[in-house]
């Protein structure tokens, strides 16, 4: 093992929307991120930065204040750690469209995700934005404008229009908006260099893209999640960039919130193997290819999705990922230095929901996530071996049954055709945005079934009972937001129910009711909002799961 890193800089990213940790919380994972490695923080602020003017009506109700903006910034200065804000200024833009007064600025009208790149009011909306963001940060030296996933463009009325001139295409217009976001964010800051997720770019042309002007504004941020990384079509990739202009290139991987939307544990195994991948790729270019890299912490898939890992359930894994770019690889080692910093027993690689306690912040959290998924895998592989016999007679005959599609086996794998291949599409794409689709009763006939990705709800009920994931041209179909129809039991999601992270009054007591409601009141901590009868069962049709408290 080296012992050194190709990425000069390694950042931790903050996705905020969903479950945004209190200010008090910040100020005690700061350190640890810097005696981990990190030294500098993504912060995706969404709806918790505090708007003014005409936009304050995108701020959450329990959005951060000017003053707690400026202490994150000083508990990150304190820890050496560089601060990028990143601002959604065109796909993933649901927290500002979804909003009446701003409805008309959508590329489809029908679906908030994607701004509508022609009215001149879109890029004053993100200018808007930028200024504000850029006004409380005014030591930035970078700043994300997003520019990923941009659902839809060119399917507006005044995109279809536009394409239908000669030599326009939906690549120009997205190479257009990104020129134009840019060139704003030069003109009020002209230090400040802009970044973009680059997935809209790869299948660009290459003379396109370097004639776009593109290149000569931002630095793209190469995101992949996988475990099976395709290190030479990285390299070659990045191979393009650099021949269209790109000065400098970053990488983007994820230490937790890309394996499963409603996913309470990250797969440590899984992100180890993405990092160690990146690690190749960084080395089979020249010497500082890539300026750096990103650990994405996703909290949820977009504005309207349920909550996945909470950030303390996803420590342990940024540790092991952040600690195995440092030295270059992952031994006994590095693993042991790992669990002296976390102040763990053990850490478990390849079954993280059995980690045991550790002194880490928020560790009491990652224990309460680990006891609910284990009692909760213990008692739904109960529930399945005890009624394997009557459900699949039920399979067999066509019964809908919450949960499980015509051809799924009781352990959830995926259907299969005649020759014996998955006939399911992906659930979520970005090359090719899937809509998602609930019936209480009954399944219409249609060609690609699915089931969520995690374990969690793989097997658990199914209030709504079928579920499956179709294309846009399936007809017949009541077609909604990616996530939207999805009705999850709240205990997938424990620590959130907790309270102790989490800045809204209202949000931690329902959360504890349900909890309670759950059977799980002697795993909550003491308080106003622990109190209630115990041993209750759950509450979604067909339960018959243990409570915590048996």
């Amino acid at each position: 093992m080296s012992g050194s890193t190709p990425f000069q800089m390694r950042l931790v990213h903050l996705d905020l929307k969903g479950a945004p940790p209190k200010v008090s919380y910040l100020s005690e994972i700061f350190p640890l991120f810097r005696a981990l490695g990190a030294n500098g923080l993504l912060i995706e602020y969404e709806d918790m930065f505090p708007y003014e003017g005409p936009l304050r009506l995108l701020r959450a109700k329990y959005a951060y204040s000017p003053s707690e903006i400026k202490e994150i910034l000083h508990l990150a200065g304190l820890n050496e750690l560089e601060v990028i804000p990143l601002v959604q200024t065109f796909g993933h833009m649901e927290f500002v469209l979804k909003h009446t007064a701003f409805a008309h600025l959508r590329e489809v009208g029908s679906f908030p995700c994607t701004l509508n790149p022609h009215e001149a009011e879109s890029l004053a909306l993100v200018g808007a934005m930028i200024d504000q963001v850029l006004e409380l940060h005014p030591g930035a030296q970078r700043l994300h404008v997003g520019c990923d996933e941009v659902y839809y463009l060119g399917e507006g009325e005044a995109s279809r229009r536009w394409l239908q001139q000669e030599q326009n295409s939906t690549g120009k217009l997205c190479l257009s908006h990104m020129r134009a976001v840019a060139s704003r964010v030069k003109a009020r800051r002209p230090s400040v260099t802009p970044l973009v997720w680059d997935d809209m770019l790869p299948d660009l042309p290459e003379d396109q893209l370097a004639a776009s002007g593109v290149p000569q504004l931002v630095e793209p941020v190469l995101w992949d999640y996988t475990a099976d990384l395709d290190v030479h079509g990285k390299v070659l990739l990045m191979q393009k960039y650099r021949r269209c202009g790109f000065p400098r290139l970053w990488a983007a991987s994820a230490f937790k919130g890309a394996t499963g939307p409603s996913q309470a544990v990250p797969p440590v195994e899984h992100h180890l193997r993405n990092h160690v991948q990146w690690l190749q790729v960084a080395g089979s270019g020249p010497t500082d290819s890539l300026q750096g890299i990103i650990l994405t912490g996703w909290q949820r898939y977009d504005h309207y999705s349920v909550l996945c890992e909470l950030l303390p359930a996803g420590v342990p894994s940024l540790a092991a990922c952040l600690q195995l770019l440092l030295r270059g690889g992952f031994d006994e080692d590095v693993k042991a230095k790992v669990e002296n910093l976390l102040g763990i027993s053990s850490l478990e690689i390849t079954d993280p929901v059995r980690e045991g306690a550790g002194s880490f912040p928020g560790s009491n959290i990652l224990a309460l996530v680990t006891q609910v998924s284990l009692h909760l895998r213990s008692s739904v592989d109960a529930l399945l071996e005890g009624n394997s016999r009557p459900t699949a007679a039920l399979v067999a005959r066509g019964t809908p049954l919450c949960g499980f599609a015509p051809g799924m086996s009781l352990a959830g794998s995926a259907p299969t055709t005649a020759s014996g291949s998955s006939s399911t599409r992906s659930w979520f794409s970005t090359s090719s945005p899937q809509r998602s689709a609930s019936w209480r009763s009954g399944a219409p006939s249609c060609r690609s079934w699915r089931l969520p990705c995690s374990w969690l709800s793989t097997r658990m009920p199914w209030r709504s009972g079928w579920r499956k994931t179709c294309t846009p041209a399936c007809s017949g179909c009541k077609l909604c937001c990616r996530t939207s129809a999805r009705c999850l039991p709240p205990r997938c999601h424990p620590p959130a129910l907790a309270g102790t992270l989490l800045r809204t009054p209202e949000g931690r007591a329902h959360a504890r009711g349900l909890l309670l409601e759950a059977g799980g009141g002697s795993a909550l901590p003491n308080g106003p909002g622990n109190r209630g009868p115990r041993g209750r069962r759950a509450l979604w049709p067909g339960s018959v799961l243990p409570t915590l408290s048996s």
